[in-house]
């Protein structure tokens, strides 16, 4: 299987909401998120539960434990082998909230836009 490139979006201000997000986790946590990047990258469309699950409208999570602590990225795939990480949160409820699957959602929609435009 080909691997795939992860890539952080790009807010068109510059700015890369999941990086950021994997920025402010702490150093036990940043390394299991990395770690299931890396396995994101490796099995790409085929990764299943527990590292990954499809939320909605071709909106996926990525999921990461240690301890009690759970960190949520969202993502979606593009053309080219490619897997766009959206936006994270830390996770404290049984669902997902739905603010975070529409935030993932605009963030694409301006994505492919963006790239469409070029």
């Amino acid at each position: 299987m080909q691997e795939l490139e992860a890539i952080f979006y790009d807010k068109p201000d510059g700015t890369q909401p999941a990086k950021d997000f994997l920025n402010s986790l702490d150093i036990k946590m940043q390394a299991k998120m990395a770690r299931t990047i890396q396995i994101l990258q490796d099995n790409g469309t085929a990764l299943r539960e527990p590292y990954s699950k499809l939320l909605e409208d071709g909106i996926f999570e990525l999921r990461a434990k240690v301890g009690s602590d759970i960190s949520r990225v969202l993502y979606f795939f593009f053309v080219g082998k490619k897997v766009i990480l959206t936006n994270g949160f830390i996770k404290k409820s049984q669902k997902t909230p739905k603010a975070e699957i529409e935030r993932a959602r605009g963030y694409r929609d301006e994505f492919l836009n963006r790239k469409e435009s070029k």
